[in-house]
């Protein structure tokens, strides 16, 4: 889940959060339904292998009460309004130094907020996580206020850019006062304010609802049959020794994936799909009629119309064509994927096909029987090359190979918000320079975010020789990684290395601050990186005890991966239509507008669930914005076109770094590709993919 902090925006929740089942081997279970240290000698070797040391990395402080973060607020909210009481001033005529205080409020923002935004979903303080979100409510009102001040926006409107990265960040500047509402009469700006703090509070409680879920569902050990231990080894006991598991993804998957019985993984899929209940229902709900008043404030008959002009894809109408192409190409071979399962399941339980209905909860799991069937692949097979620990080094050694930065651990634990939390400084290889600090947070835990996630809370600024600081957050079992699960921690790792990489000269363009319909195409990018075998011997020096995964293994997960496409991409497809839908023209009641839709597919709808309750994408950041994960993909694809020849090749992926990573947002998103590819992007790599 890519997510970068919100400064001085006019968008409701700007937060980006990028989900794990964006990652082509959680696409698989999203079809059906939408993991203390390791202690093996692996791991151990893998940690022995480095020793901390400090250099000049962001320093993460974690306040001591809520009062402290009460008490950083406030100061943060006086320095914002002393600025803008600056800014507005007279006088004499303004220039380009207008637009560097400008970005000097970003920056200011990002010193409290940034780390903020990031505890109130890792603390394992509930003080604290509410005080942030506290913190975040107080700054959203001051935000949307700034926006509204004319006299700042007439003095911007008089200043002169100096060449095209200023003339974006000024015209991105006035967008944001359009979209706040500065042009509308004092009324409908008090009522813009009214809508843009109840979305925000909404959004808090619909997020909340899912990171303090506490729901446990008991299994006998007949009943978890199939399942590996490693899933429920742990899993505390009730009265009646029954194993009590939840929903955390590193024991709901591989359950799903594995449970022998029919009724074990439809109790666990109900639960899952659950999530959230009947309040986040409402709150979604009030959510997507909030959202419809503030775009008709501006004259939009719906948020879609009004969210998506600022993007690649311009309007709503683009983006459903789109999503038609994509559904043309992928119907007959969902058909097919599935009219595949139900023979594999037939043969399972000895019955004739016409007796034999595919549910929901056996997509994943007949879907692994036929891949080890037909591929000799099991996902769980992996968990031994994998560790964790081993497989962050394996990550930060492609970036070291492929984009020349070094990646060195830092003496910081004790002052993280958690012992399971990590940082890591990143210099570049030659001119040894700091390039950013990553914070990484590998393991699940109680009320801990819940699904996998970059926070880029600090970014890049030349004009303030600031380097970036962002936080990789997942939920991995601690035995292991599945193949699945690395392409997951590459997908988040991509995030993290377009924050950390960024050398731009505001703050406000760096990083993963561009446009939502492009934000996930270099995270998807490295996803196929984790099939080449040059790329997985470079864990190597970093464990000597973990085994080399056989290149005749490998090559058939690559072929196992492509099995079930049509499934995964229509899945992901009916995603995003009702996304647009719900945020679209038309109110809608949210559970009707998914059962309905849902029906009109193959496996039509399943009732007593209540899927848009756990849909924490479009809650937040990605409201009408969730097609932007096959947006992207697309462009994606054709980014891995330059790397064919070697996925490895330095020269390529410098050229990369420099004429896309480092750039962040002061370009558009056309025009670095066009320098990166030397030609304009196409879709032809991505539609040649959905056929393999």
């Amino acid at each position: 889940m890519g997510c970068a902090v919100m400064r001085l925006s006019s968008t409701d929740h700007s937060r980006r959060p990028a989900p794990p089942q964006i990652s082509a081997g959680v696409w698989r279970l999203a079809a059906a339904l939408l993991v203390a240290l390791v202690s093996g000698p692996a791991a151990r070797a893998a940690e022995s292998a480095e020793a901390p040391r400090d250099v000049a990395a962001f320093i993460f402080s974690v306040p001591r009460s809520a009062a402290a973060v009460a008490a950083d607020c406030a100061a943060m909210l006086a320095d914002l309004r002393r600025s803008q009481a600056r800014l507005a001033q007279g006088g004499e005529p303004p220039t380009l130094a207008l637009l560097g205080e400008l970005d000097a409020m970003t920056r200011r923002e990002e010193d409290t907020l940034g780390p903020l935004g990031l505890l109130a979903a890792v603390s394992p303080r509930k003080a604290i996580r509410d005080a942030a979100e506290a913190c975040e409510r107080e700054h959203d009102t001051f935000a949307t206020r700034f926006w509204q001040d004319a006299a700042v926006h007439a003095r911007l409107q008089q200043v002169i850019p100096a060449d095209d990265i200023d003339r974006r960040w000024l015209r991105e500047a006035l967008d944001d006062f359009a979209d706040a509402g500065v042009a509308l009469p004092a009324d409908r700006q008090q009522r813009v304010r009214e809508l843009r703090e109840e979305i925000t509070r909404l959004t808090q409680h619909f997020e909340r609802r899912l990171r303090e879920d506490r729901t446990q569902l008991a299994f006998t050990p007949a009943e978890l049959d199939g399942v590996p231990p490693d899933v429920w080894r742990r899993a505390p006991r009730d009265a009646q020794g029954r194993l009590r598991l939840g929903l955390a993804q590193a024991t709901v998957f591989p359950l799903l994936e594995n449970a022998t019985r029919s009724a074990t993984r439809e109790r666990m899929w109900r639960a899952f799909l659950s999530q959230g209940g009947s309040d986040n229902l409402r709150t979604l709900s009030a959510l997507a009629q909030t959202r419809r008043e503030l775009a008709q404030q501006f004259g939009f008959e719906s948020h879609a119309d009004f969210a998506l002009r600022r993007r690649m894809a311009h309007s709503e109408a683009q983006a459903q064509t789109f999503l038609a192409t994509v559904k043309d190409a992928v119907r007959q071979r969902e058909l097919a994927d599935l009219a595949e399962l139900r023979a594999e399941k037939a043969r399972h339980l000895h019955q004739s096909i016409d007796d034999t209905v595919i549910r929901r909860w056996d997509v994943a799991f007949y879907s692994e029987r036929l891949r080890r069937a037909r591929y000799a692949v099991d996902q769980e097979q992996f968990r031994a090359y994998f560790p964790p620990e081993a497989s962050l080094r394996l990550v930060f050694a492609l970036a070291e190979r492929l984009l020349g930065v070094t990646v060195e651990p830092l003496a910081q634990r004790e002052s993280l918000w958690h012992r399971d939390a990590r940082g890591y400084a990143l210099t570049d290889t030659h001119s040894k320079a700091l390039l950013g600090t990553l914070f990484v947070d590998l393991y699940p835990r109680a009320d801990k975010f819940n699904h996998a996630a970059v926070w880029s809370f600090r970014n890049a600024s030349t004009l303030a020789g600031r380097r970036p600081a962002a936080a990789l957050v997942v939920n991995f079992n601690r035995q292991g990684l599945t193949l699945d699960e690395l392409e997951t921690l590459l997908h988040e790792f991509g995030h993290a290395l377009h924050s950390l990489l960024s050398n731009t000269r505001y703050a406000a363009q760096g990083g993963t601050n561009v446009q939502l319909d492009f934000v996930e195409a270099p995270s998807q990018m490295l996803e196929d990186w984790v099939y080449d075998p040059k790329v997985l011997a470079l864990m190597a020096p970093w464990c000597a005890a973990c085994p080399t995964v056989p290149a005749a293994l490998l090559a058939q997960a690559r072929a196992a991966r492509d099995f079930g496409k049509g499934i995964q991409f229509s899945r992901q497809h009916l995603y995003a239509r009702y996304d647009l839908a719900l945020y679209g023209r038309e109110s809608a009641d949210p559970l009707a507008l998914w059962t309905h839709m849902e029906a009109d597919t193959p496996l039509g709808s399943v009732g007593g669930t209540l899927f848009p309750a756990g849909f924490e994408h479009i809650a937040s950041g990605y409201a009408a914005g969730y097609y932007g994960y096959l947006w992207s993909l697309v462009i994606a694809e054709d980014l891995r076109t330059a790397f064919s020849a070697d996925r490895l090749d330095a020269q390529v992926g410098r050229r990369y770094r420099e004429t896309v990573l480092e750039q962040g947002g002061q370009a558009a998103p056309d025009e670095l590709l066009r320098r990166f590819l030397g030609r304009a992007t196409d879709s032809r790599a991505f539609f040649e993919s959905l056929g393999k």
